[in-house]
């Protein structure tokens, strides 16, 4: 591991491993692989210009309470180790699924959660150093990060998150959960003002303790903005320090604060590159308005398909070919009839939205997408198109 700083703020730790793995997936041209590299080559929307994550991202590394924090960069490509063991998330945790996350190969995978960066801030012998010699590290990590998931304006397989973690000798300050609502309050009114109602209510997370969810009430309705908590004993020992003399706390916010912000209600708007939308954002304050309503266009597809087949795996496939011009991907109908469809099967119909944010498709553009769609269903899932 390599250790670099260019100020006394930022700090990049590379792997060099990641370069070789990188290269070796090169290599490949298998769906799985070509899928990681289409990843891999977006752009890290913490780090762009005008871009809404960067904005909120940036007013929360800019507040008073971080002013003295490290900003941690390190890699895409992280082991399994590094994302969940050392983390304390437990051996049948879902999101160990290769159905959840995105695996180069059993032991490494691209990094799901910014949390991940404890495995590299907390095991660097720099870092480690100054721990000992001030008694206090703490850092803030922004960046992408990526999951298998669902369709819709809401989810996106890559998406961003800013982590912070506090570590100090219990000698120089005992942490409470009071210290953490105190950090998620200013969090809170740094981000939607001083008047924003809030609420905390319990929590569980694998490598925290005394978890915290912060919910806070935005345009009438109460809406859930992190999760936190004080870093887990477990966690600590994993990392080589005591806890009888080591605490801390830890909090993650995800970019739908942006969105809730900035009223965006796509998330495929984070994407554009479209300057009708991009020269919208400028500030904390900024508010999106639709460029236009294109009209959606919609197709349904059903087929039978063995059940222990997640539904992950089928939106993988509509993704590969959808170019981000769908919309949503809505489950009309499941049913299960062992007599018709065989054992272990079962029937499901699904709606496709087609909308693009930036011009009307054509027919011809939409039927095409459609019908790779359905082809590689059937050959990739093994279905019976119904």
């Amino acid at each position: 591991m390599k250790l670099s700083k260019s100020n006394m703020r930022k700090i990049i730790i590379e792997n060099k491993n990641e370069k070789t793995l990188i290269d070796g997936l090169n290599k490949r041209n298998d769906t799985k692989a070509e899928r990681i590299k289409r990843f891999l080559a977006l752009p890290d929307l913490s780090k762009k210009e005008n871009s809404p994550v960067k904005i909120l991202f940036d007013q929360i590394i800019n507040l008073s309470t971080f002013k003295d924090f490290d900003i941690v960069e390190f890699p895409r490509v992280v082991t399994v180790e590094q994302c969940f063991d050392l983390l304390n998330a437990p051996k049948d945790h879902p999101s160990r699924n290769e159905t959840d996350t995105y695996y180069l190969d059993k032991d490494h995978i691209l990094r799901t959660q910014m949390t991940a960066f404890w495995s590299f801030y907390l095991k660097d012998p720099e870092v480690l150093k100054r721990l000992e010699r001030e008694g206090e590290i703490k850092a803030l990590a922004p960046g992408i990060v990526f999951r298998k998931d669902e369709i819709d304006r809401s989810h996106y397989p890559a998406f961003h998150q800013i982590d912070g973690l506090l570590i100090c000798k219990k000698e120089k300050k005992v942490i409470t959960q009071n210290d953490l609502k105190s950090v998620q309050v200013d969090l809170a009114k740094g981000i939607f003002g001083s008047d924003i109602e809030y609420k905390f209510i319990e929590d569980t997370f694998p490598y925290t303790v005394q978890s915290l969810e912060m919910d806070i009430k935005f345009n009438g309705d109460w809406m859930e903005v992190n999760g936190a908590g004080l870093v887990n004993p477990i966690v600590l020992r994993n990392f080589g320090l005591d806890p009888e003399v080591y605490n801390g706390w830890a909090f993650g916010f995800g970019e739908r604060l942006a969105m809730i912000k900035m009223d965006i209600g796509d998330i495929r708007v984070l994407w554009s590159n479209d300057p009708r939308i991009t020269s919208q954002f400028r500030d904390i304050n900024s508010k999106f308005e639709e460029v236009s309503k294109f009209p959606a266009t919609m197709r349904d597809i059903s087929f039978i398909i063995d059940k222990n087949i997640s539904l992950n795996n089928y939106y993988e496939i509509v993704r590969d070919y959808s170019n981000d011009l769908i919309e949503e991907v809505k489950l009309l109908d499941e049913y299960e009839n062992e007599e018709k469809f065989g054992e272990g099967k079962k029937s499901y119909t699904f709606r496709i939205i087609y909308r693009s944010m930036e011009r009307t498709l054509t027919n011809e553009e939409i039927n095409k997408i459609q019908e790779e769609i359905r082809k590689m269903t059937e050959k990739d899932l093994g279905v019976t198109l119904r």
